[in-house]
């Protein structure tokens, strides 16, 4: 990521009625509402389910995630969605990215853009945290309650890592690159450390912001963390 501080990263959230965040019929039920989700049992045990039967997961983030100046279908979602296809995984990716979300906001509204019936869920927030120079221990305590959240739902969860810019400081990246390890073993989840890894300062895979990788960058973002996602499926469909 570039030092500066991008208007872009400051778009207005999306409509909170989009079609596409409703519960899937024949999936395991979740409500945020109750400690301890019920969820579809066999004799006492969570019912299992293939990972090649149809299921919906949940890529929550900010537009990283939402595909900031690319079509919808060059989103990290949707080419997520199209690669797991591709290796027989039949899954839903549903695209709750909003650009300019921070990790508050994203706990916000975790209960509507995370609704019943949702299989897994892609966390990948605080860039815009970091961006607007927020404590990270604020930013630490929104993701964790996320994660309390998700945990409580049984909620099979992938956490997406960012890194600091270095001209915060050195003790400001110190402080806030150790979030998301020390949280992905608290919360024992599965932890993908930089999701612009091998993206991020590269010219050819960003948009002329910097910041946001263009279509090609999405591709390198989903290939490497593919193998992550697949994990994170494999436990879901438990």
């Amino acid at each position: 990521m570039t030092s500066a501080l991008p208007d872009s990263f400051a778009i207005a959230m999306c409509r909170r009625n989009d079609a596409s965040w409703t519960a899937h019929s024949g999936s395991p039920v979740r409500k945020w509402s109750s400690p301890v989700s019920p969820i579809a049992t066999t004799c006492g045990r969570p019912a299992s389910r293939a990972i090649s039967a149809k299921s919906s997961s949940v890529a929550l983030g900010d537009s990283l995630t939402a595909g900031f100046g690319l079509s919808a279908g060059d989103a990290f979602p949707a080419k997520l969605q199209r690669s797991l296809k591709a290796k027989g995984i039949d899954v839903e990716i549903v695209n709750a990215g909003v650009s300019g979300d921070t990790a508050s906001g994203g706990l916000e509204r975790l209960e509507w853009a995370v609704p019943p019936g949702t299989d897994a869920v892609i966390v990948e927030l605080g860039a815009n945290d970091m961006l607007r120079g927020e404590k990270p221990e604020a930013t630490k305590a929104a993701l964790a309650a996320i994660l309390d959240k998700a945990r409580a739902a049984h909620l099979p969860t992938l956490l997406a890592g960012v890194r600091a810019a270095p001209n915060l400081g050195p003790e400001y990246d110190r402080a806030f690159d150790a979030i998301y390890p020390a949280l992905a073993k608290a919360y024992d989840v599965p932890l993908y450390p930089f999701f612009l890894e091998g993206v991020a300062g590269d010219p050819k895979l960003n948009q002329a912001d910097g910041l946001h990788p263009n279509a090609e960058g999405v591709e390198v973002i989903v290939q490497r963390i593919l193998p992550a996602v697949e994990g994170l499926l494999k436990k879901a469909s438990r």
